[in-house]
């Protein structure tokens, strides 16, 4: 079975797990910015499923940009590392570490 693209971005922090993604999606509609961090996924703007098993990140779901922050996340002050990629930039370098 093939991998969403939300498991693909929690895998993509486990190993990695200097890096916090921060995504910014669609979702059925509705705009959502998306916290991944060590393999967990967090909705900054809506309820966030007590399960983990449950993605936040559909397929469905259109990626608007994703940026790449350094560990630990200050939202204070962030401290990006690439900022504004797009769903292919983020899918060569998920491909690029083999996911």
């Amino acid at each position: 079975m093939k991998k969403s693209i939300g498991q693909r971005l929690e895998q993509y922090t486990i190993k990695r797990p200097q890096e916090v993604l921060l995504v910014e999606a669609e979702i059925a509609g509705e705009s959502d910015q998306i916290v991944i961090f060590k393999g967990f996924s967090s909705s900054l703007m809506n309820p966030t499923a007590f399960d983990p098993d449950v993605p936040i990140l559909s397929e469905n779901a259109t990626i608007i940009r994703i940026d790449r922050l350094a560990s630990p996340y200050n939202p204070d002050a962030p401290h990006y590392l690439q900022e504004g990629l797009s769903r292919e930039q983020i899918e060569a370098l998920l491909t690029e570490i083999g996911l």
